[in-house]
C-alpha cells in the first residue's frame, strides 16, 4: 500500500516538471515522419497520399523545431545560462549530440532506404551551443531572418556542383572513407542539410525561452504558427501561378533528383533536402524538402501550430494527454526502433504497416514510461549529459582554484 503513491508520480510526467504538450508535439512529430516512411507517396487514384500531404516536410520540421525547444528546456528554460551554467549546459548538449550521433550512424548502416535525421539532428544540436546564452526575442529573430539567409548561402555554395544522394545517407563507413564528403552532405547538401535546418533550431530554442505553460503563448503559437504556414505556401501558389512554373521550367532541374515533374503540382514535389541552382527562381518554392524561404516558413509555421495546439489541448483535458505524451517522451528510443523494424521484420510493403508501427510505440512507451521512467536511449544520453555536466563543473573548480 506504502508503494502505490510513488508509481502513481512516476505515472505523470507533469509530476516531475515535464510539458505534456510538448511531449504530445513530439509524439505528432514521430507518427508523421512514420507516416511519410511507410504510406506510399501516391494513392490509388493517382493523387499524392493523404499522408504524404499531411505529413511530407512537416513532420521533420516539427522534430527539428521542438530538438531547439527541448535544449532550451534543458539548459534553463526561461532563464538563459550563463558563465559557468553556459559551459555546463554546452557540455551536456554536446555529450547529447555525440550520442544521437552514433546512433544514427549505426542506423544509416541498416538497409532501411530511410533518410535517417539523427546525424544531421546531432550536428543541429552542436550548432546550439553558441546561442544557448540568447533570450527568446533574438533567438527567434534569429531563427526568422535564417530562412532567408541559409536559402541564399546554400544555393551559393551548392551552385555548380552535382547533386547526389549516395553521401546524404551516413554511416559508420562513409564517416571513415569519406570524412569530408559526409561533412559536406550532413551540412549542405543531404536531406536535412544543417545550413539550412538552423532555422528551425533557432526558432525552437527562442520558444523553449519562453514561458509556454500560459495560455496566450500557446494560442499565439497556434493561431500565428497556423497563419505563416498559410501566407508562405499561398504565397508560393500564387508565384508560382504567375509568372514563376515558367521560369523554373525554363531554367530545368539540372540533374537535380525530385520526386516528381516540374509542372503544375511541384507543391507536392519533394526536393531531397536542396533545391536546384539552375536559376535563384527555385528559391520561390514551397516544396517538402526543398529548402527555400517559403519551404522553411511554411513548415516552420505549422510546427509551431502544432506546439500551441498540443500546448492548449494540455490545458483543456490535463492528464488524459498523458498516454500521447508518454510515446512523445521517447521518440528517439521509438525512432531507432522503427528504422530497425523497417530495415527488418516490418518494412513498408507489410499489409497495414503504419498502424502496426503506431501500435507498437504505443505498447511499449505507456508501460515503460510508467513503470520504468526514460527510453533506453533518452536515459544513456541523459546520463552522458550528466557526466558531461559534472566534468565541466569540475574542470571550472579547478581552474578557479
Amino acid at each position: 500500500m506504502t508503494d502505490a503513491p510513488r508509481v502513481r508520480e512516476r505515472s505523470t510526467m507533469a509530476a516531475t516538471g515535464r510539458l505534456l504538450g510538448v511531449d504530445a508535439a513530439r509524439a505528432v512529430a514521430l507518427v508523421g515522419m512514420m507516416a511519410t516512411h511507410l504510406e506510399p507517396k501516391i494513392g490509388p487514384d493517382g493523387a499524392t497520399s493523404t499522408a504524404h500531404l499531411l505529413a511530407a516536410g512537416r513532420a521533420s520540421a516539427l522534430f527539428a523545431l521542438l530538438a531547439g525547444v527541448g535544449i532550451a528546456l534543458a539548459s534553463g528554460g526561461t532563464r538563459p545560462p550563463s558563465g559557468r551554467a553556459w559551459a555546463g549546459a554546452a557540455a551536456a548538449t554536446t555529450a547529447r549530440a555525440a550520442v544521437i550521433f552514433a546512433v544514427g550512424l549505426v542506423l544509416g548502416g541498416f538497409e532501411s532506404g530511410l533518410a535517417v535525421i539523427l546525424c544531421y539532428y546531432g550536428l543541429l544540436f552542436l550548432v546550439a551551443l553558441p546561442v544557448l546564452p540568447l533570450r527568446a526575442g533574438w533567438l527567434i529573430g534569429l531563427g526568422a531572418a535564417w530562412t532567408v539567409i541559409g536559402p541564399v548561402i546554400s544555393q551559393t555554395l551548392r551552385a555548380g556542383e552535382p547533386t547526389t544522394l549516395a553521401s546524404a545517407l551516413p554511416d559508420l563507413g562513409t564517416v571513415l572513407t569519406d570524412p569530408g564528403g559526409t561533412l559536406s552532405s550532413l551540412l549542405l547538401t543531404g536531406y536535412y542539410p544543417v545550413l539550412t535546418w538552423t532555422a528551425y533550431l533557432l526558432v525552437g530554442l527562442g520558444i523553449g525561452r519562453l514561458p509556454l505553460r500560459r495560455v496566450g503563448v500557446a494560442v499565439t503559437l497556434m493561431l500565428g504558427g497556423a497563419a505563416l504556414a498559410v501566407a508562405a505556401y499561398a504565397g508560393s501558389s500564387r508565384w508560382l501561378s504567375g509568372d514563376g512554373l515558367a521560369a523554373l521550367q525554363s531554367a530545368g532541374l539540372g540533374g537535380h533528383p525530385t520526386t516528381g515533374p516540374v509542372d503544375a503540382d511541384v507543391l507536392y514535389v519533394g526536393f531531397y533536402g536542396t533545391t536546384p541552382t539552375t536559376t535563384w527562381s527555385w528559391l520561390g518554392i514551397a516544396s517538402p524538402h526543398s529548402g527555400a524561404p517559403p519551404d522553411l516558413i511554411h513548415t516552420l509555421g505549422s510546427a509551431l501550430a502544432v506546439l500551441g495546439a498540443m500546448l492548449l489541448l494540455e490545458r483543456a483535458v490535463g492528464r488524459a494527454l498523458w498516454p500521447v505524451a508518454a510515446i512523445g517522451s521517447m521518440t528517439f528510443t521509438l525512432y531507432s526502433l522503427h528504422v530497425v523494424l523497417v530495415a527488418t521484420l516490418l518494412p513498408p510493403e507489410t499489409d497495414d504497416a503504419l498502424l502496426i508501427h503506431v501500435a507498437l510505440a504505443a505498447a511499449l512507451a505507456i508501460p515503460w514510461r510508467r513503470y520504468v521512467g526514460r527510453g533506453p536511449l533518452e536515459a544513456f544520453s541523459a546520463a552522458a549529459a550528466r557526466a558531461a555536466r559534472t566534468a565541466a563543473a569540475g574542470r571550472e573548480r579547478s581552474g578557479a582554484g
